[in-house]
């Protein structure tokens, strides 16, 4: 590790002095662009992060929302006042652990895991879901297997261990994350007004306290790694910046943690993830504008004959840096004794500088007894070294977007049908979400494989026999991106992605509540892929203002370059939905009602007759094509697309909607083979390639019985009759002159390319 040579000479100036060699390494990893966001943040005032839902924003370690009451959770966010929220409160955020699963995918993802789910439990609240949103090379590469086994491996054993179900996320595989995958995780937790904690320290003389695992020798310098390109031998010489997982011992940290925020024991917390003990003390301290005196000594270690650079900055997992009164230290102990965890008060809060004294284990001493006395390692000003790294003032240029090239031949539309529905990102991820407990804690009422989960939230957690399903609030999750749409046009395609995601909720009839991003690029030193990025940045941000769900918070990972090039602006984005109670339609046709229901599309296309821009189409057949814009050409800042969306919602809670799917990935033709069951099928007529096969997000398809009642819910939405539901399993379509009938047992195995290459 070092610091860069204009960085040094800024802290020289600030210091009057060189910093020690503990200084030296604490600014590069808290200036990095990890931590620092050097290179986003001046694009980061973009997003539109407050609301009357909004309790705590942008900069804590989750993002903390209110939820409406359930009479008002259909009502769009735009439509409620303050007096609709109640005093249940969830925590929403995400993060990337992209060179780490490279590196290691099983630590690498597992420790992802770890770490959202500690920023979860700073802020006071209980983790009840985790969503994952992964990207691979080529699925017919070797070492892109190896990487998707292992980090989906990581993620089920950490998940499953401490007891928080994986309920929804996505899967994408392109060429362009050959050298660099990316695993992007979002936790939600659950808690209220009076257990609200936040990362901001109180006042003077209270306690600093270390609660959870031995401090090792695992994940140094992390934060700096992540934030430069993966080099040819990643592999081995950057495994010592790999944090290892127990979790086992989160478990026991997340009961812990509950029994002191009960307790009403935490005045504030931050956990320990990048640049460690150093940043999680630094950054609480210097959020209350105070500062510290920490002893390294005093920090419980696994290791022996740790140096003071070690302690700060390792990133030993399953740790969390509490403020506590000198009152209470006492309890606290006894309860990080009673869930078999270690405890170390390292320091208090002062007013002062952040200080850091060590002595070590003096091994100068003739009886090796560690009496050295201790000496000042660190003497900064904690909010000069939390938040004074400068920014990058970096050159862009905006990519090209291609012309129209469509493929030449085209292939017949079997072979496009079943090259589509057989692609590894739009084929079932059942090999994924099985190996995940999705079902523990009781709360998952629409499981993995559909449209978005649905997590019931009861107003009063029954106690024997269920809440009924109509009592409390569906909090509808959704979290994805697609690396054709954004590498195609990425201002259009991160748009796109938002509207996706936002379809996704309403088509289980919950309008959106707020959303966190995970904004992952190349090296922004490049204009070329610094203006790529500032793209999905500007989309992001129109389309969740238009679709009045604030930013609340996220994550930026750049550098993500390699010997194989840079990745494609890849915006993941989790968003987070309500609707009363939690008993949706399913994205399977119901065959019991087929005579007396029918297939409706609602929703328009791209414009001008839509495009395939992106799509897997072409990427299946060949050819480039312009990116379709977003249904009936809604604009940046129209305000079109959250009415859109609220229409779509109320569409599927209708008493007569039966089935509902979103159309995305592999445009309608992907979409209706996975309505297809065993006992339901569709015949469906569509006009040409382009309406089988084209992404232009915002679309649902919809089973019903009754169609006038679905136009007039849709209002100004177009809704087309695409054709009616059959009871032989097949689906059947009709495109232009041409047709093709694929039953449910080919759909299964074109759809199960992924469990069948991997069994």
């Amino acid at each position: 590790m070092s610091l860069s040579e204009p960085d040094h000479e800024l802290v020289v100036a600030e210091l009057g002095r060189e910093p020690t060699a503990a200084e030296a390494a604490l600014f590069e990893n808290l200036w990095s662009e990890h931590c620092a966001y050097r290179s986003s943040r001046p694009l980061l005032s973009a997003f539109e992060s407050e609301g009357d839902q909004v309790v705590v924003g942008p900069g804590d370690d989750a993002a903390v929302l209110a939820l409406p009451d359930p009479d008002a959770a259909d009502v769009p966010a735009a439509d409620r006042d303050a007096d609709d929220y109640g005093d249940q409160y969830v925590t929403f955020g995400v993060e990337s652990h992209n060179h780490p699963s490279f590196v290691d995918p099983f630590d690498g993802a597992a420790t992802g895991v770890g770490g959202i789910v500690r920023d979860t439990m700073s802020m006071g609240a209980y983790p009840i879901a985790l969503l994952d949103s992964l990207y691979f090379g080529g699925f017919d590469r070797e070492r892109s297997r190896y990487l998707f086994e292992g980090v989906v491996e990581g993620i089920s054993h950490y998940g499953n261990c401490i007891g928080v179900p994986t309920v929804g996320g996505s899967v994408a595989f392109h060429g362009g994350y050959e050298g660099n995958p990316l695993v992007n995780v979002a936790c939600v937790g659950l808690t209220n007004e009076d257990r609200l904690v936040t990362a901001t320290a109180q006042e003077p003389g209270n306690k600093l306290v270390l609660v959870g695992n031995g401090t090792g020798r695992d994940g140094l310098g992390g934060a700096s790694f992540a934030s430069e390109d993966l080099a040819e031998d990643a592999e081995t010489e950057d495994r010592p910046a790999v944090q290892v997982g127990d979790p086992y011992a989160e478990k026991r940290l997340i009961e812990c943690n509950e029994a002191l925020v009960d307790e009403d024991l935490v005045l504030s917390a931050r956990d320990l993830g990048a640049a460690g003990l150093g940043g999680a003390s630094s950054e609480l301290v210097a959020k209350g504008g105070l500062g510290a005196r920490i002893d390294l000594d005093s920090v419980h270690q696994r290791e022996p004959n740790m140096n003071a650079m070690e302690i700060l900055l390792a990133e030993s997992q399953e740790r969390m840096c509490y403020e506590v009164a000198p009152e209470d230290v006492e309890r606290v102990e006894a309860l990080a004794e009673r869930f078999d965890l270690g405890c170390s008060v390292i320091g208090e809060v002062t007013d002062g500088n952040y200080v850091c004294e060590f002595a070590g284990a003096g091994e100068g001493d003739a009886d090796g007894s560690g009496d050295a006395e201790s000496e000042v390692v660190v003497d900064v000003d904690a909010e000069y070294l939390a938040d004074g790294a400068p920014m990058n003032d970096l050159p862009s240029e905006t990519p090209a977007q291609p012309e129209r090239n469509l493929p030449d031949p085209e292939p017949s539309l079997d072979e496009a049908v079943e090259a589509v529905v057989s692609a590894p990102s739009t084929a079932s991820k059942r090999w994924v979400y099985r190996q995940y407990d999705h079902e523990v804690g009781v709360r998952t009422a629409m499981k993995p494989g559909d449209d978005a989960a649905i997590m019931a939230i009861r107003e009063t957690e029954p106690t024997g026999e269920s809440a009924s399903e109509s009592d409390g609030v569906g909090l509808a999750l959704s979290s994805g991106a697609n690396p054709n749409w954004t590498e195609t046009a990425p201002y259009e395609g991160a748009r796109a992605v938002a509207l996706e995601n936002a379809t996704n909720l309403a088509a289980k009839g919950a309008v959106p509540l707020a959303a966190v991003d995970c904004l992952n690029g190349g090296n922004p030193e490049k204009p070329d892929v610094y203006g790529g990025f500032k793209g999905i940045v500007d989309g992001l941000a129109d389309a969740c203002a238009d679709l009045d769900a604030p930013v609340v918070g996220g994550n930026v990972s750049l550098y993500n370059d390699s010997v194989e090039g840079p990745i494609p602006p890849t915006p993941t984005l989790a968003l987070i939905g309500t609707r009363k109670g939690y008993d949706a339609p399913p994205a399977a046709l119901d065959a019991d009602r087929a005579d007396d229901s029918e297939l409706l599309l609602v929703g328009s296309g791209g414009a001008d007759g839509g495009a395939l821009g992106g799509s897997e189409y072409l990427a299946q057949a060949g050819g480039t094509d312009r990116f379709p814009t977003l249904p009936g050409g809604a604009s940046a800042g129209d305000g079109d697309l959250a009415d859109f969306v609220a229409s779509l919602a109320a569409v599927a809670r209708h008493e007569s909607t039966l089935a509902t799917h979103d159309v995305s990935d592999g445009g309608l033709a992907v979409a209706l083979a996975e309505l297809v069951t065993d006992e339901a099928g569709a015949d469906v007529t569509l006009p040409d390639r382009v309406a089988a096969f084209e992404e232009a997000p915002g679309r649902l398809v919809v089973q019903t019985t009754d169609p006038e009642a679905v136009a007039k819910l849709a209002g100004e939405l177009p809704v087309l009759r695409l054709g009616d539901v059959t009871t032989d399993g097949t689906l059947s379509l009709a495109v232009g002159d041409d047709a093709v009938a694929i039953d449910a047992d080919a759909i299964r195995d074109l759809r199960g390319v992924i469990e069948r290459e991997l069994a």
